[in-house]
């Protein structure tokens, strides 16, 4: 599809400014831009799990969101929005509703990978029209940055904390879109803040405009939770690229598609080495550690590119 930067940016804004996400948070970069791929002409209704985003968002009966809204609980956002879908498709065959309408959920990671996995899967197993946009942050950010299973290995957080007796968080990530495309569905993205958001526009509007369940994976850092100076988000994200912990690829109707191949793939101490929450790693007795996050995202990286030579 035909791509132009200057008008996608000139569309007019569905979050409004004014809400209370923190300076450089992730979360409200990616719901801005995940938007603008959105037709003009097209309304929308936005779903949000109990999440940063949502108290940032919604103070009743107040939201930021220029398109209807609905919040669900933590664990259920997936069943809300398959539901008010089905509704929709209902009360248009009977001629009560006029105009088309796109079906958006939002959810961090705590409320994606976790606590609303079944609430996901049931709802895509089952083919319902919507998008689901899991902004990943790493963490329960929102109720005091503690671990969840889209946590990275090593990292420093409330429940894992970095001391004499721990190293941070001992598991590796859990692997979301790969989860998700073992469902069959018609359309998975992986995508972050890079390219001057040109993957994530193109990808977001895909998304939308797919029929049937879609959903895309977003890294959206979070300041507090990996202790970045806020001006630094952007070289974070292209960090995470270009060392390919974060490659950018996408899933359309089961195929594997690279969107993007660095040309020179960098070491992960360059995505590691601003954020607080990988301080630890960069002492001397702990470059073993180091050496074996590398492995696990060469072995991860590896795995991709089989997949989408196939």
């Amino acid at each position: 599809m035909a791509y132009n930067f200057r008008e996608t940016m000139s569309k007019p804004e569905r979050l409004a400014p004014g809400h209370r996400m923190c300076a450089g948070c992730g979360g409200s970069i990616a719901v801005r831009n995940v938007l603008r791929g959105l037709h003009d002409e097209d309304h929308a209704v936005i779903g949000n799990a109990t999440s940063c985003l949502e108290v940032s968002t919604f103070i009743y009966p107040y939201t930021s969101y220029a398109d209807s809204y609905i919040h669900s609980a933590f664990e259920n956002a997936g069943a809300t929005m398959s539901g008010v879908e089905t509704a929709y498709k209902a009360l248009k065959k009977k001629g009560k509703i006029k105009g088309d309408y796109k079906f958006i959920t939002f959810g961090g990671d705590g409320g994606t990978y976790d606590i609303g996995l079944q609430s996901l899967s049931g709802a895509v197993e089952r083919g319902h029209d919507f998008t689901y946009v899991c902004y990943d942050n790493g963490a329960y950010m929102n109720t005091g940055i503690q671990r969840s299973s889209a946590t990275p290995m090593y990292a420093d957080t409330t429940t894992t904390p970095v001391g004499s007796e721990s190293a941070g968080k001992p598991q590796y990530r859990k692997d979301l879109a790969e989860i998700l495309s073992a469902h069959h569905i018609p359309y998975v993205a992986q995508t972050t803040f890079v390219q001057n958001f040109k993957d994530l526009h193109m990808k977001s509007e895909r998304a939308i405009y797919t029929e049937g369940p879609a959903f895309l994976n977003i890294m959206a850092p979070c300041p507090r939770g990996w202790r970045y100076d806020t001006p630094d988000i952007m070289d974070i994200c292209k960090a995470a690229v270009e060392t390919c912990y974060w490659p950018l690829f996408e899933v359309v109707d089961g195929k594997w598609i690279l969107s993007y191949e660095p040309k020179k793939k960098l070491p992960i101490e360059e995505f590691l080495k601003s954020q607080g929450r990988f301080k630890h790693l960069f002492k001397k007795e702990n470059e073993h550690l180091i050496e074996a996050f590398q492995k696990e995202v060469d072995r991860r990286w590896e795995q991709l590119l089989a997949r989408c030579d196939d």
